[in-house]
């Protein structure tokens, strides 16, 4: 009977987690996703390394600090003694982080070099840009992205071809085709630029180096 007993609350403990986790990605993608759209970096490795270094918010300088990607630095919390660095809100972590891989050239580089939807060689280029001083860092944070299939916001095309970290980068059929262009007109969005041009709002940022969502009338959109 005892054993029947610890073997449930083992089961209880391990659906608990996952739950957990998934409740982590369900109020954190949205966010991810408008990072995305807004600097290129896939949604599906955002939210890999903030649930790997955060332990999907459990941890306790995530609870604490609201530092989700182990960032080094000075805090005024008066609750714990730390060696990483405070945020005001889960979002201002979610945010510097992606300012932080922006600004510094080892992980600058990756942004030309591969696109929104290649997550595996963005771990692994964002490893050996020094991130983490573990070997296994970036399989780590590919196996979270499996498991809790995080690619799915980052809004691959059906037909993306998939490349190893070792393998020469690929463009989907759908990026290689000879673009076309759109004309921005009045009441025009990303959004609905996007579904009249059977593409994402994602591939349209990257494929045209946007920034920012905002359009001006007469504006050329290659899609």
């Amino acid at each position: 009977m005892k054993g029947i007993l610890l073997f449930l609350v083992l089961t209880l403990s391990i659906i608990a987690k996952a739950q957990k986790t998934e409740d982590y990605i369900a109020a954190n993608a949205y966010h991810a996703q408008y990072l995305m759209q807004t600097n290129g970096l896939p949604a599906s490795i955002i939210l890999g390394v903030a649930i790997h270094e955060s332990a999907a918010g459990k941890s306790k300088i995530a609870r604490y600090l609201n530092n989700h990607f182990g960032v080094k630095g000075s805090n005024s919390n008066t609750e714990i003694s730390s060696a990483y660095r405070d945020y005001p809100s889960v979002d201002s972590s979610y945010k510097h982080f992606v300012s932080f891989i922006r600004g510094r050239k080892h992980f600058n580089v990756l942004f030309d070099r591969y696109d929104p939807y290649d997550y595996k060689n963005w771990a692994y280029g964002i490893q050996r840009g020094g991130y983490a001083s573990s070997r296994t860092w970036a399989s780590q944070v590919v196996a979270i992205i499996k498991k809790y299939e995080l690619f799915q916001y980052d809004n691959r095309p059906v037909d993306y071809e998939e490349v190893t970290a070792t393998t020469t980068i690929k463009k989907s059929s759908a990026v290689a085709k000879k673009s076309k262009v759109y004309t921005v007109k009045a009441g025009d969005n990303l959004s609905s630029i996007a579904k009249k041009t059977n593409t994402t709002v994602s591939a349209l940022m990257q494929k045209n180096g946007l920034k920012s969502s905002a359009l001006k009338l007469g504006q050329k959109i290659k899609f």
